[in-house]
């Protein structure tokens, strides 16, 4: 059972801490990295290629704007991924999850707001 966390950017640690901290309290293993699917797509593939063999792992996607980050990862494993975008303020908030909720076919993406309730919703996809 591992979480793998990925970033957009090193900015986003705050929000990921709301997220850890919980994912600690339910003893999930989880790693963090920072990698933008704009600037670095080749460092996020390579997370996924180092997680291949996992057994059970969940993505945790944390980015916001125009967000490919999800939908790359989502089109890229076969892994559950959840998006919990950051946000500002309420029309940053609007910005970030119409873009996470926008996602091509086949880029199964699961959007949660509450950093908690992203942490919740895997430890029940992990039946822990």
């Amino acid at each position: 059972m591992k979480v793998v966390i990925i970033m957009g950017s090193v900015s986003d640690k705050p929000h990921s801490l709301k997220i850890t901290n919980k994912l600690d309290e339910y003893k999930i293993k989880w790693e963090q990295h920072a990698a933008s699917a704009h600037k670095e797509p080749r460092k996020v593939l390579d997370i996924l290629d180092n997680n291949i063999n996992e057994k059970e792992l969940v993505y945790i996607t944390i980015a916001g704007r125009s967000n490919a980050l999800s939908g790359f990862v989502a089109a890229n494993s076969t892994f559950p991924t959840l998006a919990c975008p950051p946000f500002s303020d309420t029309s940053d908030m609007l910005v970030n999850i119409h873009s996470t909720l926008q996602m091509p076919s086949n880029t199964p993406v699961l959007t949660v707001i509450d950093p908690g309730n992203c942490a919740l919703a895997v430890k029940r996809i992990f039946g822990a």
